[in-house]
């Protein structure tokens, strides 16, 4: 079936030929005619299925009867600005560039309003900035037709879930509302029933084929030093064409990076604590060759990263839903991938855990570590390294912020949500 026979114009069928998109895949073909009739939807799909493209042709197609576009007809909200660049990236090559404008914290806000006052048709944004821009009048949501929150469940788990409903309220009941999300936990169910209107649920693909079945999964235990002794053996065993390691903190990603480096690796460095211009040359030279992505969680939001063959959690996940995430960077569009985890011994657990939620069987595998044991780590004169299988903190700890951002509200913190003050030991004092 092709983008026309799903009711998409020629004009915008014609974009997504210049993009070598020619058929729509299975989670385009199920949702576009549902999201062109202006129903509510919540869209359940394996990462790398094509959701992003699923969204913005149908809604995009219905924003062109407009031919002013003072404020916004369009809001996607991301969980990071990583993913909001990328879903911004796509929208400019279905329609005129100049009506998408994107927002996030770490970047100038008045070069954000002057692009507001310009006149948008399509804003994509993270919710800290887009609360920001409401608070100071510069976004106005009032002819908002359409809302998306994409990586809604990875939004609700990242403590989002009063962000969104916060600009949920901002815009007009009779807006069409569309979550997309890999995993359906029972949140996203509660806040549909609150602010969607007779919605209806796409579902593609069976239930257990969310983690993707062509991925093979493994763990090896060890703890401390010897976890860079392992990663080591992990790299030397199964020679990674491509692949992202995932360590819990900033402080550890940094280490991590600096080992692989002093190693003869070509890794580069991505975390919520770099500036913007760090993080969007690191993610460039990652697409455009280095071999590893060092990152935080900030890396599993959705971002659309060809050729990854490898997933390694130096530092497996307390919650099987951010495993599915972190592990869903590899074996997109049904190719295959590897996603290998390192344990202590009392982390089996969570093995258990992430096997039982995800419907997966972790095997477990044993690496020559010896031949590495001389290997020293560098720590930069901080401490000896922690060991995250005691004594660790939350999931996002260490983090610059929980949203992925450099700030509250964008970069600029001041010590108020919603223009209220923050009391002190409360879940967003920082």
């Amino acid at each position: 079936m092709s983008f026309e026979e799903l009711g998409v114009s020629k004009n915008i069928a014609d974009a997504l030929k210049r993009m070598n998109v020619v058929e729509p895949t299975d989670v385009q073909r199920e949702s576009i005619p549902v999201i062109l009739t202006g129903k509510d939807a919540i869209v359940r799909a394996k990462t790398g299925t094509g959701k992003t493209i699923a969204f913005l042709v149908p809604m995009i197609q219905q924003a062109a009867k407009h031919h002013t576009h003072v404020q916004p007809h369009i809001l996607v909200l991301a969980p990071t600005r990583e993913l909001a660049v990328q879903i911004s990236g796509v929208a400019s090559r279905i329609t005129d560039r100049r009506l998408v404008v994107t927002v996030y914290g770490g970047a100038s806000i008045n070069i954000q309003i002057d692009a507001l006052r310009r006149g948008a048709e399509l804003v994509v944004g993270t919710p800290g900035r887009v609360i920001d821009l409401i608070e100071r009048g510069a976004l106005k949501l009032s002819s908002v037709e359409h809302l998306v929150i994409d990586e809604a469940d990875v939004m609700l788990d990242m403590g989002f879930i009063e962000d969104l409903e916060y600009i949920m309220d901002k815009t007009p009941e009779t807006k069409q509302t569309v979550m997309l999300s890999a995993t359906m936990p029972k949140d996203i169910i509660e806040v549909s029933k609150r602010k969607m209107r007779n919605h209806q649920m796409i579902s593609v693909g069976d239930s257990d084929e969310i983690t993707v079945k062509s991925i093979k999964h493994m763990y090896g235990i060890a703890r401390g030093i010897q976890k860079f002794h392992m990663l080591l053996a992990y790299i030397d065993e199964y020679k990674p064409q491509k692949g992202i390691i995932f360590a819990q903190t900033k402080r550890e990603s940094d280490i991590l990076h600096s080992f692989l480096i002093e190693q003869g690796h070509d890794a580069i460095l991505l975390h919520g604590g770099l500036t913007q211009a760090h993080r969007s040359k690191s993610l460039s030279r990652f697409k455009q060759g280095a071999k590893f992505m060092i990152a935080t969680n900030v890396a599993s939001r959705g971002l659309d990263i060809s050729g990854i063959t490898d997933i390694i959690n130096f530092d497996i996940p307390d919650s099987p839903y951010v495993y599915v995430h972190r592990v869903g960077r590899t074996a997109r569009m049904g190719k295959e991938g590897r996603a290998f985890s390192i344990i202590s011994n009392d982390q089996v657990g969570i093995v258990k855990d992430i096997e039982f939620e995800a419907r997966i069987r972790m095997e477990k595998v044993y690496l020559d570590t010896k031949k590495y044991a001389d290997v020293q780590v560098n720590m930069g004169g901080r401490g000896g390294f922690r060991d995250s299988s005691h004594g660790r903190p939350g999931r996002f700890h260490g983090e610059t912020h929980r949203h992925g951002e450099t700030h509250r509200h964008g970069g600029d913190y001041r010590g108020h949500r919603y223009g209220k003050p923050i009391e002190k030991g409360s879940r967003y004092h920082r």
